[in-house]
């Protein structure tokens, strides 16, 4: 798992530093402007833009530091008398001391036409929280049409660092010397693709930053013994498939079966049941006589048409129209279970506003599911999990638009059955299935995929 940091989160582990640990803040700025000078190519010329805060403390250093390795260095603000506070005031004595100056300019676009080398951005970073304004939106415009390299401090300007998306008028740096660790604007989209090459600076803090997010990284899944057989990975029951939608339960059957389930049994209507046993022989098929097989060890329930869920206390994965209006919030009660809703199931189900961007998803999923026993995953572009008793949200950073596509969902829900049975905690099953369902989107980008195509490279990326 990768943290990704809000600026609270941030401030409160540069707090324990300085208060509880006894570190001067100025040695933290210090260390932050040292390592972000080292991504710097040698010898070339340095613009510094400098705001009024610390992130404007931080550009100061870096130019000081820069100058002292005999580089060519100029610094410039949008605000025609700067008033830095802190050890921003402190930067700024020192880079005076040096004989430095900082220019401005009513016509930042004009001033830039002479510039050559990087430049350094400094103008606004933790603190930020809404759109930027006046003088700074002026140069920011002007940056960014310049074509010039840009190396952002700590996160490019304009951006807010707690969040997803992209407030106004933002820096588009190449690189970014992000401080002590990763913020959430580093690890989401829209706003990564702002940041270029990002680069974490270790701070010297006594103890590792907490977090609320979690980025996935690939899962690691327990090893296979030398003397295993089908009974040892679990036993999979799909409750899927009506006339019409049979394909969602091959689907489904497909998920579990490719993530290593042992033995999966489909339930189905009658009438597709030899459509469905025909597809996947893989799987036993079988019509709903409204009993689940002997020794299940997870039930999924829903693809294809699928409204009413079994009588059943063991683990359960709910998809697609099993996910009845209003009944969320009595999933999430539910220990071992999880649910699977796309955007507008999710509303539907928690009868909230449909989220259309990614920060609402995240402030919903935050609200309904933390510290409830159920899981959630919330599907679509960096699907969002949470629940399982957990505090912390967990984002899927694989996959791309081109699994937009039906089948998709009863695909990932197999999956995440095909995982629980085998033994791994829901949460866990759940994050490996949306980590193991983009990255095999990831093998094969653009549009036109389909589900069995995602299917038939899961083997060689569970092996990977």
């Amino acid at each position: 798992m990768i943290s990704l940091l809000t600026a609270d989160e941030m401030r409160a582990a540069e707090r324990q530093a300085i208060e509880g640990w006894g570190i001067p803040s100025l040695i933290l700025q210090e260390h932050a402007a040292m390592g972000a000078l080292a991504l710097l190519p040698p010898g070339e010329p340095v613009h510094v833009l400098a705001g009024p805060g610390n992130n404007g403390g931080d550009a100061l250093a870096v130019a000081r530091l820069a100058r002292l390795q005999g580089c060519e260095v100029a610094v410039w603000s949008p605000f025609a008398q700067p008033e830095w506070r802190g050890d921003a005031a402190i930067q700024a004595r020192l880079w005076k001391g040096l004989g430095g100056e900082v220019q401005t300019a009513q016509e930042p676009s004009e001033v830039m036409r002479t510039w050559r080398g990087w430049v350094v951005d400094g103008l606004f970073g933790l603190g930020t929280t809404r759109p930027l304004e006046g003088p700074a939106v002026t140069w920011v415009k002007a940056l960014n049409a310049s074509g010039l390299p840009v190396m952002a401090l700590d996160l490019p300007s304009g951006l807010d660092p707690s969040a997803a998306e992209i407030p106004g008028e933002v820096v588009q740096a190449r690189l970014t010397a992000c401080f002590g660790a990763l913020k959430v604007c580093h690890g989401l989209l829209p706003a990564r693709e702002c940041c270029g090459v990002i680069s974490v600076i270790p701070l010297p803090l006594d103890q590792a930053p907490k977090a609320g997010m979690q980025l996935l990284e690939r899962p690691v899944l327990p090893p296979r013994a030398w003397n295993a057989h089908k009974g040892s990975f679990g036993h999979v029951a799909i409750r899927a498939g009506s006339l019409g939608m049979s394909g969602a339960a091959v689907l489904a059957a497909l998920g579990a079966l490719r993530v290593g389930a042992g033995l999966v049994t489909v339930l189905t209507e009658p009438e597709v049941r030899a459509e469905v046993a025909g597809q996947v022989p893989e799987a036993m098929v079988r019509s709903w006589s409204g009993s689940l097989p002997e020794e299940v060890d997870v039930l999924l329930v829903g693809p294809g048409g699928i409204s009413q869920v079994p009588d059943w206390d063991g683990p359960l994965v709910v998809d697609a129209s099993a996910l009845k209006e209003g009944e969320g919030r009595r999933w999430m009660e539910r220990p071992g279970t999880a649910i699977t809703p796309h955007p507008g199931e999710f509303a539907r189900l928690f009868r909230l506003s449909r989220p259309l961007l990614m920060d609402e998803r995240l402030a919903q999923a935050r609200q309904v599911a933390v510290g409830k026993p159920g899981v959630l995953i919330l599907k679509g572009a960096q699907s969002v999990i949470a629940g399982g008793a957990g505090g912390d949200l967990w984002i899927n950073p694989t996959g791309h638009p081109g699994m937009a596509t039906g089948g998709s969902g009863d695909l990932l829900a197999g999956m995440v059955a095909g995982f629980r049975a085998q033994g791994l905690p829901m949460r866990e099953a759940a994050a490996a299935a949306a980590w193991f369902h983009g990255a095999a989107a990831d093998r094969l980008p653009g549009a036109g995929l389909l589900p069995r195509d995602l299917a038939g490279l899961l083997p060689e990326l569970l092996r990977g």
